[in-house]
């Protein structure tokens, strides 16, 4: 198929290579050009705007930073939708509003155009080992068009209902790392305390009722203090802000979120916003 991406930052760029192994060709934007230059190597054809890249393509993928760069890639002067037609489907993989989400979905079908709200969970390394899990919401019958090009890179893809049903899912999952997120770290740093070898405690903790795979992933890299993005701070506050935001609207209180979200922030105002989440662990020192 020909495939319009744009987006290839930290998973992104490994998303693409996957479509691109299994044979598609791929019309790629992304705001710095040499982020995906090993893809342009490899064949890929680069495009000015996001409009250009959708000119071409039958299945256009986006994964950029916030809602207001979904907003400007979709809806914006030089955006997917100003030349889109009849037909396609547009897929935005970014973690962004279920309100927003509606709205694309709303603009797109003015034009006999498809759109999936599909955010991704699973990191860096779930992008590149293929195994993300993709939650998706819009058309029953998109998902099923777009769901051979899901499985390039994806392992657990689920359908969860109308357009904005991805995005609140994705919310689910932002919630519940949040706050394991602080347990994880609070466990390495007990451990640390206590004397005992923390290599030697994963192997005992992670694999029993306490498992996750924040626990089982990213405390081992805690551990060794590589906390280089697999998924950055900044875009999780932003993740943060939005449940918060969707939570409130549905008048529901969420104080482990909260937390969460104050500590992140702090580690930001320490200039960790282009660390991994990991780098929360920073916070005690």
């Amino acid at each position: 198929m020909k495939i319009g991406f744009i987006g290839t930052g930290v998973m992104g760029k490994s998303m693409a290579h996957h479509l691109q192994k299994a044979g598609h060709s791929l019309f790629l934007y992304t705001r710095t050009k040499g982020k995906a230059q090993e893809l342009l190597d490899n064949g890929a054809v680069w495009c000015p705007t996001p409009a250009a890249a959708a000119r071409q393509a039958d299945v256009v993928f986006t994964i950029v930073g916030e809602p207001q760069d979904v907003e400007e890639v979709y809806l914006g002067a030089e955006g997917i939708l100003t030349e889109s037609s009849k037909g396609q489907i547009v897929v935005d993989m970014t973690t962004s509003q279920p309100s927003l989400a509606r709205k694309i979905f709303e603009k797109a079908l003015e034009k006999g155009v498809d759109a999936l709200d599909a955010p991704v969970s699973g990191g860096d390394t779930g992008a590149k080992n293929g195994t993300l899990a993709i939650m998706v919401g819009g058309s029953k019958e998109a998902f099923e068009k777009v769901l051979p090009l899901f499985q390039t890179f994806g392992s657990n893809i689920v359908y969860q209902g109308e357009a904005g049903a991805g995005q609140h899912t994705k919310m689910s999952n932002q919630i519940a790392i949040a706050t394991n997120m602080i347990g994880v770290c609070e466990a390495l740093l007990y451990a640390q305390k206590a004397g005992l070898d923390v290599d030697s405690v994963l192997k005992s903790i992670s694999t029993g009722a306490a498992g996750s795979w924040s626990l089982s992933n990213l405390a081992p890299r805690m551990v060794k203090g590589d906390f280089a993005p697999g998924f950055y701070v900044k875009h999780f506050i932003k993740d943060m802000k939005i449940a918060i935001e969707e939570s409130e609207r549905m008048g529901l209180e969420l104080p482990g979120l909260s937390l969460a979200k104050k500590m992140y922030e702090e580690l930001a105002l320490q200039g960790e916003g282009e660390s991994g989440t990991q780098a929360l662990f920073k916070y005690w020192n």
